[in-house]
């Protein structure tokens, strides 16, 4: 993400008459506020969703950083911030039924490890650095349970520690290791986060799927997909690995379903009845 972060900022730079000549070299002096104001409305015009905001969290973190070496004297970002509504779900969600669609969607050159991948995260709910990080010492095969520690909050999240049950099927995903000595092999072995988002859209695209989905999706889709079927938002924001009920509840404004349970609840209307 950081260096992300440099790329779009390089473009900013690149892209922007009043600041093309720092192209290639721009001093720490020259890192002003104004640029820091454009440079917000650039991402907020080339991103969607929580894109820009973590593209920007990001490139502020380095120059906090670089004042706390005293490579600068302040941060030119201090003030300026990229809002978005945290409850409301940004994201792109792949129902249960387009699930299943991938599942029976197959091409030539696919790569099955990055789809079982795939398909393991939507259907625990995992980001792609932990899905891509998991061996098979994470998974209690005796209790069908997967055990492991979210990579984006350890060290600095109590609910940083994760177990999600797992059925025949998605263990089936897995697979298990050949020997003993294998417990310590990464499940599964992925390129790299571009080559696998790259692959799912293709996926995606082959399963004539016309949405945006991206690896982080699947984790959406899981919590969505769980509502919808029934399960309560501190059950979900427990597999999900949230430390507080706040994380989860943009979940729920996602869930078409518990939506219209809630007014459906409320009752028929006679109107006819009532002349």
């Amino acid at each position: 993400m950081i260096q992300l972060a440099h790329r779009r900022f390089r473009a900013f730079l690149k892209e922007t008459p009043a600041y093309a000549m720092y192209d290639r070299i721009i001093r720490p002096q020259q890192l002003t506020k104004e640029m820091m104001l454009a440079f917000v409305e650039y991402l907020k015009a080339h991103g969607k969703g929580e894109g820009p905001q973590s593209i920007y969290q990001r490139f502020k973190k380095v120059l906090t950083n670089a004042v706390e070496k005293d490579i600068l004297p302040k941060n030119p970002c201090d003030g300026i911030t990229i809002k978005v509504d945290e409850k409301t779900l940004k994201k792109e969600v792949l129902s249960p039924e387009e699930i299943k669609r991938l599942m029976e969607t197959h091409y030539a050159n696919e790569n099955p490890v990055i789809q079982r991948a795939f398909l393991f995260s939507l259907f625990c709910g995992l980001r792609w650095c932990d899905v891509s990080d998991i061996t098979y010492r994470n998974i209690d095969y005796a209790n069908k349970l997967l055990i492991f520690e979210q990579n984006k909050t350890r060290g600095h999240s109590s609910a940083s520690g994760v177990v999600i049950p797992l059925n025949d099927d998605i263990l089936s995903l897995a697979g298990q290791p050949e020997t003993a000595d294998d417990r310590d092999n990464k499940i599964f072995p992925l390129p790299s986060h571009t080559a696998c988002l790259k692959a799912v859209k293709r996926w995606v695209k082959r399963a004539g799927i016309d949405k945006h989905i991206t690896w982080h999706c699947a984790r959406h889709s899981f919590g969505v997909n769980l509502l919808n079927g029934g399960a309560n938002i501190k059950t979900v924001s427990t597999l999900l690995g949230h430390s507080s009920l706040k994380h989860t509840e943009k979940y729920t404004r996602a869930s078409d379903d518990l939506m219209s349970k809630a007014i459906n609840s409320l009752g028929s209307v006679n109107y006819s009845s009532m002349k």
